[in-house]
């Protein structure tokens, strides 16, 4: 990137809405089997804790030197704190709402010999008070925004997307959404889709041919009423497919170390990009070489705009 381009991140402001999350990790050392149990015994050694999720976005989005305001939905509880602390580490704007009827979201993953041994995940669906209130400060908060980002990881935080995206259309906001889930129909009228290829084919099934799958995400694309569909494809690059075509990136060459968090990075470096006014073809090149550096490192992961330059 060019300073230039440094300067136009620094004065972008994007909200950040969807499902907010705590990722723990716990690694340790396994030398024998439990006698209760044929499981291996972990001797934990460190614990780190990272964002999870919409918070994740939020954290790359600052890490890229825009400003970054979250919302969301947080439980009443320790894992809840952690996250406003790790958030206002981050430089992210936190405007969660606090719902004392569930916990906050927690994913604890035990790591032992740099694998992975099992994941529990903490999780309750919002109470609809909690999102009543997250919906009163979307509308408060969407007209500050150059680019509104919707991280749907199905967990209950965007319930009401199909009016947040209503809401945002209205004031002429720019809407990227990570989508979840079967029915696509609810993201109706958003700018950009960022599907990766098992999440796409959820909803348009098998292709046989790239012939194929062009004319199954652009029939998708003209349905919903979407500027854009932006495929992400792992070892395969990246397709966007808008009115004028379909164009590639292809990925960049990179061992990947851990996948955790790649898409958050990928839509949080495209979203940085639009609402610094770059064309969707420059912006999804830059999103697809942050999408490379940050499988490289473990866990959920950020980019900053000095490892793109």
């Amino acid at each position: 990137m060019e300073k230039a381009n440094r300067e136009q991140f620094s004065k972008a402001r994007l909200l950040v809405v969807g499902d907010v999350m705590l990722d723990r990790y716990w690694f340790g050392d396994t030398n024998r089997i439990s006698p209760e149990a044929p499981v291996p015994i972990v001797q934990v050694g460190k614990i780190d804790e990272r964002l999870g999720g919409a918070a994740n976005v939020a954290r790359n989005v600052a890490a890229l030197d825009a400003k970054a305001t979250i919302l969301g939905i947080v439980g009443n509880d320790e894992p809840g704190k952690r996250v406003v602390e790790l958030l206002k580490a981050g430089g992210v704007d936190s405007q969660l709402e606090i719902d004392a009827d569930v916990p906050t979201i927690v994913k604890l993953r035990v790591i032992a010999r740099q694998q992975q041994l099992i994941r529990l995940d903490f999780e309750e669906a919002p109470s609809a008070k909690a999102l009543a209130h997250k919906l009163e400060r979307f509308e408060k908060l969407v007209g500050d925004a150059d680019v509104v980002i919707l991280s749907d990881y199905g967990k209950g935080a965007l319930g009401q997307v199909a009016y947040m995206i209503k809401q945002a259309r209205a004031q002429n906001k720019m809407i990227l959404v990570d989508p979840k889930g079967e029915d696509y129909e609810k993201y109706r009228g958003a700018t950009v889709l960022t599907p990766n290829r098992s999440e796409l084919r959820q909803v348009v099934g098998q292709w046989t041919s790239e012939e194929d799958l062009t004319k199954k995400a652009q029939d998708l694309r003209k349905s919903l009423d979407l500027q854009a569909l932006l495929l992400t494809r792992s070892e395969d690059g990246m397709s966007l497919y808008t009115e004028s075509g379909v164009s590639h990136v292809k990925a960049q060459a990179r061992e990947v170390f851990d996948v955790s968090g790649a898409g958050d990075t990928v839509i949080a470096t495209l979203a940085v990009a639009l609402a610094a006014k770059w064309p969707l073809e420059k912006a999804m090149a830059l999103a697809n070489r942050a999408g490379g550096i940050v499988v490289g490192k473990l866990g959920t992961a950020t980019v900053t705009s000095g490892e793109l330059q």
